[in-house]
Formats: structure tokens, C-alpha cells, sequence
């Protein structure tokens, strides 16, 4: 059973830094890309960086200077790194595991961004 549990999130005022982590288990981590999605109240959850099982980052324009995505395979740990917070950076932020079987989900961490 594949299981992600996330954490590292909280109340940070504009211009802050939060560190994510996601630990993953029951999976080979390292075979697999990992992404950091957000949902904000009313809208759709989105992409905000993927991290390929070589370490190849990719971002969402938004988020392009400011987010880092990382991974320790050793440690089956991924994180996301977020500094110059904005309060539009508001939301849920879930990790996922990204396999050719299908995605896994983390429960969510509230990463909320004061003015």
C-alpha cells in the first residue's frame, strides 16, 4: 500500500519561507516522478513543480524563482522548498507519487500566506 504523508506547512506572512516534505512508503520512490500540486478555495488543483526520478526539475511560471523541489531517494523524501511566499500562494499543497500505474496522493498540508 502506497502511502504519502506530508508536512512542513503553516501561517507565514508575504515575503516568507515554508519547506515542505513528503515521505513516501510501500513504493519504490526512486523509479518514480513526484510533483507538488496546490488547491486553493474555488479553484482547481494545479501543477506547481514535478521532479523527474533523475532529479530534473520543472515549474509552473508562477512559482519559477522562488519554489525548489528536491528528493532524497535514499530517505524516499521529497520537499519543496518556498521562499518569497505571496498570498496568492494560498492553498492546499498535496504530493504526488507519479507511476505508470496511476497517481498517489498525499492528504494535503494548508500553506496559508498573510499580507
Amino acid at each position: 500500500q502506497v502511502q504519502l504523508v506530508e508536512s512542513g506547512g503553516g501561517l507565514v506572512q508575504a515575503g516568507g519561507s515554508l519547506r515542505l516534505s513528503c515521505v513516501v512508503s510501500g513504493s519504490i520512490f526512486s523509479a518514480h516522478r513526484m510533483g507538488w500540486y496546490r488547491q486553493a478555495p474555488g479553484k482547481k488543483r494545479e501543477l506547481v513543480a514535478v521532479i523527474t526520478s533523475g532529479s530534473l526539475p520543472n515549474y509552473e511560471d508562477s512559482v519559477k524563482g522562488r519554489f525548489t523541489i528536491s528528493r532524497e531517494n535514499a530517505k524516499k523524501t521529497g520537499y519543496l522548498q518556498m521562499n518569497s511566499l505571496k498570498p496568492e500562494d494560498t492553498a492546499v499543497y498535496y504530493c504526488a507519487l507519479l507511476t505508470a500505474g496511476g497517481t498517489y496522493w498525499g492528504q494535503g498540508t494548508q500553506v496559508t500566506v498573510s499580507s
